[in-house]
């Protein structure tokens, strides 16, 4: 429970020290953006950045990516093991991507930074971002279906990038020898350790204007905060346990769906999460460790209890997590696990089917519930130099209880940004030639599921190679209370040509030029029964193209036109 001592801090202090620590956060990450180099950083934004106290307890983040939550949290406390206080020093930057000590995935760099106050430690900054290249198999790093982690990339563990604020020589120059494209990835290494001084140099300012008992005071304070927000949350929602089931298409080898059962404890203010009745680790590289299953669990549990609440280590006290090792939720090394949102996303979506039965207005229907994560790679004809295209698509959001859901939304947990087609044409020798919403694929009820999208990508070089893992192929994004499925996914190659054919979700192809990737992605469940929904929705709907008349007439029993 919160502590005793926090009653001695000034609640109002607390707020201003709440959104100074977030803004900086934040200007971390405008750094790591604006001085970045790779469109999945500078474009996407598959980013974020965070402050923490002397313990290493989450005291802000910034407004990014939701999926890191943990992507701090529970390596902060491998590197409090790893590093005594005295041997972390001002201008060191420690680098880790290993996600069997608290990674994502190989992708996914996190630096970490000490803050060093008159010669005292009082606290770090980190930031994290998904690089265009790691090395391994696949470029990117996206190719579904790899069977070990030793496939996917370069994985660090928790080792010194920058001592004393210099580079070492010997880290950059392996990482310079094992990544497709050097320039880039180094370039976005770079910005990370330049946010990580921003966000030093700022830490220092505040402790200088407030002093480092007074910010810690606080500090203190706004975690038992959240956490009671969090325990008041949970008591307004009624006992016992809820249970959600959801499913992986495949895990790009074995053809076989994956099952994934969250069972949901709820007592007073105490929430635990279980994942009895899951599939085990699978082959491929779905697999998903275990500081994502935590960002996934916190994301729902907290945006149906407290979406508002500060976002810090106070909001997980509430909370307990238990997945038995060796379920796909927690794999043993050295299982791969690139492709883990294919899972993460999953466990969103059950926790939001246990959680309607609990607070049906407050939770989603099924959303297109998968990351599509694709690489192209190959050589560009103007340089001679290898590129590496990643790009992140989304798809359908599902309907709410009042709403219906957002068009082309993206993922839970993710909140990434659209790649504009000027960016991808201007830099890769790509062609977008279609970016639109597909009409009927969002699941009618009185409020609509959100449309898919497609987008049609033209290779202009031979030798192209199209990494990617997606989802929801197989299994639908689910309706609730009466509302309707949304539309599977499928990736067609060369779409209405004599040599158009179905593409596995996972996997990787070798394109030739003048080939067409079309991307369609999932749909999203409807919400309610559709025979509510207000005519006018309807006629609007079908006016705007989103939903024929047929289906108009099918679903809704609104007939168009003459």
């Amino acid at each position: 429970m919160p502590k005793n001592k926090t009653k001695q801090a000034d609640p109002v202090l607390m707020q201003v020290l709440r959104y100074a620590m977030e803004q900086v956060a934040d200007e971390m990450g405008h750094t790591l953006v604006r001085t970045s180099r790779s469109t999945i950083i500078k474009e996407i934004k598959d980013i974020s950045c965070a402050v923490f106290d002397r313990h290493g307890n989450t005291v802000a983040q910034a407004h990014h990516a939701p999926m890191l939550l943990t992507g701090f949290e529970i390596p902060m406390r491998s590197l409090r093991k790893r590093f005594r206080d005295d041997e972390l020093n001002d201008g060191d930057v420690i680098v880790f991507n290993d996600p069997y000590i608290g990674g994502q995935h190989v992708m996914d760099l996190v630096t970490f930074a000490p803050v060093r106050y008159k010669g005292d430690l009082v606290g770090f900054v980190g930031s994290i971002a998904h690089h265009a290249d790691m090395g391994g198999a696949a470029a990117g790093g996206t190719q579904g279906g790899l069977t070990e982690i030793y496939l996917e990339g370069l994985r660090f563990p928790m080792v010194k990038l920058y001592k004393r604020g210099k580079e070492d020589p010997e880290l950059f120059g392996i990482l310079n020898n094992n990544i497709r494209v050097p320039d880039k990835t180094l370039g976005d290494i770079r910005a990370q350790a330049s946010a990580d001084f921003v966000g030093a140099r700022r830490m220092k300012e505040v402790f200088e204007k407030y002093s480092p008992a007074i910010v810690q005071l606080h500090m203190d304070a706004l975690l038992d905060y959240s956490e009671r927000r969090i325990r008041e949350g949970l008591k307004k929602i009624p006992d016992g346990t809820f249970t959600g089931v959801d499913f992986v298409d495949d895990d790009g080898l074995t053809g076989k769906p994956i099952k994934l059962q969250v069972n949901i404890h709820k007592q007073a203010d105490h929430a635990l999460v279980d994942f009895d009745g899951t599939d085990p680790e699978v082959p491929g590289n779905v697999n998903c460790p275990i500081a994502t299953v935590h960002a996934a669990v916190y994301y729902a549990l907290i945006a149906v209890v407290d979406p508002h609440v500060p976002a810090n280590s106070g909001c997980y006290r509430p909370f307990e997590v238990h997945a038995q090792e060796g379920l796909v939720v927690n794999p043993r090394p050295p299982r791969a696990c690139g492709a883990r949102t294919n899972v993460s996303q999953k466990i969103t979506e059950a926790m939001m089917l246990a959680l309607a039965q609990a607070l049906p207005d407050r939770v989603m229907a099924g959303s297109h519930g998968q990351i599509t994560n694709c690489g192209f790679s190959g050589y560009h004809p103007a340089t001679g130099k290898r590129f590496v295209y990643i790009d992140i698509q989304g798809g359908g959001a599902g309907a709410r209880w009042c709403k219906d859901g957002r068009d082309g939304q993206d993922s839970h947990l993710a909140r990434f940004m659209n790649t504009p087609i000027e960016a991808v044409e201007l830099e890769f020798p790509m062609r977008v030639e279609r970016y639109e919403f597909i009409p009927d694929t969002g699941g009618a009820g009185k409020y609509r599921g959100a449309l898919a999208v497609r987008r049609d990508i033209r290779s202009l070089v031979d030798e192209l190679s199209f990494a990617r893992y997606g989802d929801r192929q197989a299994f639908a994004p689910f309706g609730l209370f009466g509302g309707k499925e949304g539309a599977k996914g499928k990736f067609v190659l060369n779409p209405d040509a004599p040599d158009e054919k179905p593409l596995k979700s996972k996997g990787l192809d070798k394109l030739k030029k003048g080939d067409v990737v079309s991307l369609r992605l999932p749909g999203a469940g409807g919400y309610g029964d559709p025979r509510d929904r207000d005519r006018a929705a309807v006629l609007r709907d079908v006016r705007d193209g989103k939903v024929s008349a047929e289906k108009a007439k099918e679903d809704y029993g609104v007939e168009v036109g003459g």
